[in-house]
């Protein structure tokens, strides 16, 4: 999975656009409670400051469904970053439009800017063409360092790159591709995938290359409760995609076939809201009560997948 990255290119004087992956944690403050995700990102961003990019970074966090809800505002993941890069980081008001272009413009070599969060617009995950373009407006090369939403077809990951004449990995995504090669190409046995997430929509290609693949396949996250409700459980107010029931069952069905276990959980957490104050409680998968909504796995679960 050899691809080409920020060390193959000359960033010098350049308006760099780096789609990263600041999908932070933040507590009730505001602040960044977890910044591994912003770590991680920190090889590629100084990389670039060293060898005097003018760096663009843009990402997107949490839900906003659209809106410009500003508790999904990315200023408290610039703050962090600026701490961590001991330099300042500046804050857009926007991703797009004129104003944002002329931030982007003003640069000096080895300054840092930060767009304001890409789901403010529905465009970005409907990869409109033309959202796209005016992203790709800002820089004039494209990075993409972004592993853990590579998977998605949004206008940032994938639109962007037919406007921009340069587009290659950061070292973040070149480490993940070569791990992720390695352990497909070459694993060692027994090879236990662990997938989970929200949806399986996004996961679906996956799953089923995996199942040539791997010894067993272990689902945890909000996706599982689409396989329950495909086998018939009450799933009370859990995130389920309807339209992909038929697939939750294709892919049991062709597991069993291969015969892989595809491992479900035994028990769930639940709560009665998708709020942080919200009550929470821990129950079997078979007993989710009516108006609560199902989280993730369970502390019975966490030990049976720990024992495969």
């Amino acid at each position: 999975m050899n691809k080409k990255t920020i060390a193959d290119i000359d960033v010098s004087g350049k308006r760099v656009l780096v789609r990263v992956d600041f999908n932070v944690p933040l507590d009730k403050s505001g602040r960044v409670e977890d910044d591994t995700r912003i770590r991680e990102s920190l090889p590629t961003i100084q990389t670039l400051i060293k060898n005097r990019a003018r760096v663009i970074l843009m990402s997107h966090l949490g839900r906003p469904k659209g809106k410009r809800a500003m508790e999904f505002s990315l200023k408290p993941a610039a703050e962090r970053l600026s701490q961590l890069l001991g330099q300042p980081v500046q804050m857009a008001n926007d991703c797009i439009g004129p104003e944002v272009e002329q931030q982007a413009l003003s640069l000096k070599d080895g300054e840092v800017l930060m767009l304001e969060n890409l789901r403010f617009y529905n465009d970005e995950e409907d990869n409109n063409p033309e959202f796209a373009k005016k992203l790709a407006a800002l820089g004039e090369i494209y990075v993409n360092d972004a592993f853990g939403t590579a998977h998605r077809a949004h206008a940032s990951t994938e639109g962007i790159t037919k406007f921009m004449p340069v587009a290659v990995a950061g070292f973040l995504m070149e480490k993940e591709l070569k791990y992720l090669g390695e352990a497909t190409e070459h694993p060692q046995r027994p090879f236990v995938a662990i997938l989970g997430g929200a949806k399986i929509s996004g996961k679906i290609d996956v799953l089923e290359r995996l199942l040539d693949k791997v010894d067993k396949i272990l689902l945890g996250g909000a996706m599982i409760f689409t396989f329950f409700k495909s086998r018939g459980l009450a799933v009370g107010k859990s995130l389920v995609e309807d339209d992909k029931l038929s697939v939750a069952t294709s892919i049991q069905d062709k597991a069993k076939a291969k015969g892989i276990p595809l491992l479900l959980p035994v028990d769930v957490v639940v709560a009665d809201r998708f709020e942080a104050d919200a009550t929470s409680k821990v129950v079997d998968v078979e007993a989710i009560p009516d108006g609560w909504m199902g989280l993730d796995i369970g502390p019975k679960t966490i030990e049976l997948y720990r024992k495969e």
